[in-house]
């Protein structure tokens, strides 16, 4: 699977039942080299776009399943978040 096919793919959440947004980045380790996390944009302050607070880094771990359209994430919404310096 390549980057591009994760960008297309929806992130949602099984504990919440609700849409997260779409794959922007991923967190490797520079040791092994493995993927650690997805990162995900938090939503923007005006309209919906500009100037974003945080961003949602969701570990490997957490992720249960990657399908066709779909990535599923078992994770709440507090715990994912992480703030933009």
């Amino acid at each position: 699977m390549r980057f591009l096919d994760l960008c297309e793919k929806e992130v949602v959440s099984v504990e919440e039942g609700r849409f997260i947004g779409h794959v922007r980045d991923l967190e490797f380790d520079p040791v092994c080299g493995k993927i650690c996390a997805i990162i995900v944009p938090g939503p923007g302050k005006y309209m919906g776009i500009f100037c974003r607070d945080y961003e949602y880094c969701i570990p490997w771990v957490k992720i249960v399943k990657i399908g066709p359209d779909i990535i599923l994430v078992n994770i709440c919404e507090s715990d994912m978040r992480r703030k933009l310096l």
